[in-house]
């Protein structure tokens, strides 16, 4: 293949539709508006979740709660999943997203007590439960809130 002999991929470019340009255009006359009503006025038209008049959806819908936009999520990691770890070993977040565990550190990591933790481990996180704290520290590991 040579440079002049490049041509786009059948299909890839369409020509744009020209509307107004005669009534063999197919799209001649009204253009493609219809005739009269709200639609075919220029500058007609209507908002977004507007239903001619009919109380729209997102009014007729309940609405309850509160959403905080300040809210904090964090990354969860249990207890037994820190026993793949060898001991000794600093666990840190960037350790937890490096070897997979945690995908999206969020606002940060919350260490929790589901299962038990065998090996003696520095735990560096944002959060502890109260028993996950208990039991890294019955292991003989130290926890840190960073």
């Amino acid at each position: 293949m040579k440079l002049h002999e490049l041509k786009p991929a059948e299909g890839s470019r369409k020509e744009r539709n020209r509307v107004g340009r005669g009534s063999s255009s197919g799209n001649g006359k009204t253009s493609g508006r219809g005739h009269k009503g709200q639609k075919a006025r220029s500058g007609g038209g209507v908002r977004l979740g507007f239903e001619g008049g009919q109380t729209p959806l997102f009014r007729r819908v309940p609405k309850r709660g509160f959403t905080n936009i300040n809210r904090k999520e964090y990354a969860v990691v249990n207890l037994e999943t820190l026993n793949r770890f060898e001991d000794g070993t600093e666990v840190t977040p960037a350790l937890l997203v490096e070897t997979g565990i945690v995908k999206d550190e969020k606002s940060g990591i919350k260490v929790l007590g589901n299962g038990s933790v065998e090996k003696k481990l520095t735990v560096k996180a944002n959060k502890f439960s109260a028993a996950a704290q208990k039991a890294i520290e019955a292991a003989g590991g130290t926890v840190e809130v960073i």
